[in-house]
């Protein structure tokens, strides 16, 4: 039973009552939680948290508004399930702000999403200084995203794509038949085309160099799409009698030339697979007409502030600050052309001024003041994005609803912190409830209520161990939080390792870096820390990631948006120019490293087929021991039949999802058990056949801690599971879709799957934020599975904010000394006791006061 604590000094306006709550695991719970009151919601990772502060209190509050609209505004909505409860009492509206990554659109911005893009084109329509006889442009006209204001040369893009010759044709001394023409699909399709060209009497057994131009422009370029008979297998003297015989062809076929079918691939393709590989044979470039600024040049003509408006988008939003107070204040004048020269609209920029202004504030304080509006969204983590969504809703001044949000903190180092819980106390002080999932000790501290779900994860968790005021929690004995919280000592002072060298990189430029010049040791785990925005990422998950795979040969991989949809995210993919370093270089120390593993966030698969045993690899040798049972060798089942991606396995109704959707007319499709298979995924056949009593379905529908009791017996997949839940994974199923993880539990599984493999040292790995979604007790069996890797004679480099990393790594770097313009440099670096006695640094005190615990 949880304990609670009396109240009566506290003053709560009300509170929330919540009975019988069973969503995923938690276990028919009740709790009473403050209205008007920060309430953190905390607990071991897995324990049910989410379940409550998402899944049943704010899944509740949606369900109860969208009641109360239309059924045909209710499609709009991303509509949560109902959640498992009795009763919930004095839940007054809510808004979720979650963790998750920026939309998938290059279109979406800091300055989409903020809003503050429509104030700066109102600005620039009403305040703007005009040329001389322009006419009044309206905002629209200052937007890429509309007819009115894109640039007709690149549709608002910026960048202009096209195909060559060379692009279409890499290798000119193949022959047509030998694929020369690489930019055409494969198989069939391009088989098609090839027996076409034969038809029309080109010679395909003659490498393209030797192709008359003539004829090779045609092929590549035409716009033309002849329609004619086409004989398969057949050689050229066989096509040309056949045709001079008037013979039946198996079929008429379409010519397309390669260029078209690229522009049309890339254009109108469902298949995101098709999308990319139709990509590699365009190049882009900066669009000749608007240099790269996406508006028609009337709209970049008026300027404000001496800059046109793409020019301020690109600005840091702490110097959009500084001009925008100025014109607030009035110590800058507008000039006398402004809004073509109509001056009773100095008044209304001056308004707009002052609001932008005032957002802009919030958003420094929130540290923030490092990114530009036109920042697309898609280069956002997702606690930037989280943090720009909680400055809007701090300017919205809504009252009386509840604000759920999901870990805030991440990302975030402790300096920025504060920030962020004077933003928290800002929305409360509006007369709102703050409701947060957090593991962070400095926002639990900062608490008026604690709920402590737990003890443990998964089937173990689900419980409310403590629900009051901060005070009362250092007396539940169950609470692994307490510990932390209170400083019961997890702190034991370590020996730094010594590294087996250095690796060295000068002259490093890209993004906020320039010029830089520094020194990794190999061999030792290092934290790479500093405030939002500094540039750790830029240095660690892309320079040093970039320079390490040239080194190794191996290529580089583009950032992709693994939710990407359409056509934008495509063009992330095509601006490799874009992601590469300006300059830089390894001077010396890479012959240490043999192999590189970057372990990121990114999803492990975008639908449900993927998931944890898949991934792992845990999958395939239990696949093999339901093959080997007597029943399926008497019944000839091999290790295949076992998987719901293959037909002979798999449930024919719902080809192996397990649910099938079903259309409501005005709400939202809804997904429902697959009837036939009940959501085994499993044909009835396949689901006879059992290992110690359990069917395949059972076995994945198993917990990782309750796995590793079941499968003792076989040491293999007993090991892989001991290592999924040392990472603190136990209480995740092996069958859980990739689609349903967080970005670090999928980070965990993909360290997992590295920790299987058989270690033969000089690996460099990567890893940026892997305490993410962590509950400190977590964080401290990570850390002993990442020091198991450096006994192993690896190299670990981590972007990290935790005080615990950092206490522990061998080496410490902090790039700063802030963000953005004024951060990239190696601000100090050191072993942890003596990086604690920096002077100049923003972490410094922080671990100083984390190591004197």
């Amino acid at each position: 039973m949880a304990r609670k604590a009396t109240d009566s000094k506290n003053g709560f306006s009300g509170y929330v009552q919540v009975k019988g709550a069973r969503e995923n695991n938690l276990k028919n719970v009740d709790l009473q939680i403050p209205r008007d009151a920060l309430v953190v919601f905390t607990g071991v990772s897995g324990s049910g948290k989410s379940s409550l502060a998402f899944g049943t209190l704010y899944a509740e509050a949606q369900r109860r508004y969208l009641e109360s609209v239309s059924p045909y505004a209710r499609r709009l909505f991303n509509q949560m399930s109902v959640p498992e409860v009795d009763e919930i009492e004095g839940l007054p509206p809510a808004i979720a702000l979650q963790q998750q990554r920026g939309a998938s659109s290059t279109r979406s911005s800091v300055g989409s999403v903020t809003t503050l893009s429509n104030l700066l084109r109102m600005l620039y329509s009403r305040a703007g200084d005009y040329p001389q006889g322009q006419d009044i442009l309206y905002a629209e006209s200052f937007s890429a995203n509309t007819p009115e204001g894109a640039c007709p040369e690149c549709h608002g893009l910026g960048r202009v794509y096209e195909v060559t010759e060379k692009s279409m044709v890499p290798d000119d001394s193949l022959t047509i038949r030998e694929r020369a023409v690489a930019a055409w699909p494969t198989a069939w399709q391009g088989q098609n085309l090839r027996d076409i060209l034969i038809t029309m009497g080109y010679n395909v057994d003659v490498p393209w160099k030797n192709i008359p131009k003539k004829e090779r422009d045609w092929i590549l370029f035409t716009e033309e799409q002849p329609v004619v008979p086409v004989y398969p297998r057949f050689t050229v003297e066989q096509v040309q009698k056949a045709i001079k015989n008037k013979m039946q062809p198996d079929y008429m076929g379409t010519f397309t030339g390669a260029r078209k079918y690229v522009m049309q691939t890339f254009a109108n393709s469902q298949s995101q697979l098709m999308k990319k590989r139709v990509s590699q044979y365009m190049l882009s470039s900066e669009c000749p007409v608007c240099h790269g600024k996406r508006l028609r040049k009337e709209s970049l003509s008026i300027r404000f502030n001496q800059m046109d408006i793409t020019e301020l988008s690109r600005l840091p939003l702490s110097g959009l600050h500084d001009i925008f107070s100025s014109y607030a204040k009035g110590n800058k004048k507008l000039h006398k052309n402004t809004a073509g020269g109509h001056p009773e609209k100095v008044i209304v920029a001056r308004r707009i001024a002052e609001d932008m202004a005032s957002r802009l504030e919030v958003m420094l304080d929130l540290g923030l003041g490092y990114l530009s509006l036109e920042r697309s969204t898609p280069t956002l983590s997702p606690g930037e994005l989280q943090r720009l969504r909680l400055a809007t809703q701090i300017r919205s001044n809504l009252f009386g609803v509840v604000y759920v949000l999901d870990e805030p903190s991440a990302g975030l180092h402790p300096a920025d912190t504060q920030a962020l819980l004077r933003a928290l106390d800002k929305l409360k002080a509006s007369g709102n409830s703050i409701f947060v999932v957090e593991h962070e000790i400095d926002v639990i501290r900062h608490a008026d209520w604690i709920v402590d779900v737990g003890p443990g994860a998964g089937v173990h968790g689900g419980q409310i161990l403590y629900s009051g005021v901060p005070e009362g929690l250092q007396h539940v004995a169950d609470s692994k939080t307490k510990d932390y919280i209170y400083s019961i000592n997890h702190h034991t002072e370590a020996v730094p390792r010594t590294p087996a060298g250095w690796l060295k990189l000068e002259n490093l430029s890209k993004n906020n870096l320039n010029g830089l010049d520094i020194n990794f040791p190999l061999g030792v785990f290092t934290s790479v820390t500093g405030i939002s925005g500094s540039g750790k990422s830029t240095l660690v998950s892309q320079i040093l990631v970039e320079l390490i795979s040239q080194h190794l040969g191996q290529k580089f991989a583009v950032r992709e948006d693994q939710d990407a949809d359409g056509l934008d995210v495509t063009i992330l993919d095509l601006e490799k120019d874009s992601t590469k370093t300006v300059s830089g270089a390894i001077t010396s120390g890479a012959e240490g490293i043999k192999r590189l593993v970057q372990v990121d966030q990114k999803p492990i698969g975008r639908t449900p087929r993927s998931n944890l045993a898949t991934y792992t690899g845990l999958f395939d040798p239990i696949r093999k021991l339901f093959a080997a049972t007597p029943d399926a060798r008497k019944k000839k089942f091999d290790a295949g039949r076992f998987s719901f991606n293959v037909a002979k396995g798999r449930c024919p109704h719902c080809q192996g999802e397990g649910f099938v959707m079903v259309e409501l007319l005005f709400l939202p499709s809804v997904y429902t058990p697959c009837p036939t298979c009940m959501g085994t995924r499993y044909n009835a056949k396949t689901l006879e056949v059992t290992y110690q009593d359990k069917n395949i379905a059972e076995v994945l529908d198993m917990t990782v801690d309750a796995a590793w009791e079941f499968f003792k017996a076989d040491p293999a997949i007993h090991r892989g599971l001991d290592i999924v839940r040392q990472v603190g994974l136990g209480y995740l199923k092996l069958g859980q879709p990739a689609t349903e993880l967080s970005g670090g539990e999928a980070q965990r599984i993909k360290l997992a799957t590295e920790l299987q493999r058989s270690q033969h040292g000089s690996t460099l790995y990567i890893l940026d934020e892997p305490t993410t979604g962590l509950h400190p007790a977590d964080v401290e069996k990570l850390m002993a599975q990442l020091d198991r890797l450096v006994e192993q004679g690896n190299t670990i480099i981590v972007v990290e904010h935790d005080m615990h990393v950092i206490s522990k790594s061998d080496w410490i770097i902090e790039i700063g000394p802030e963000a953005g313009e004024k951060g990239g440099k190696v601000v100090t670096a050191g072993i942890p006791a003596d990086f604690a006695k920096a002077k100049n640094s923003h972490t410094a005190p922080y671990l100083s006061k984390y190591l004197e615990k």
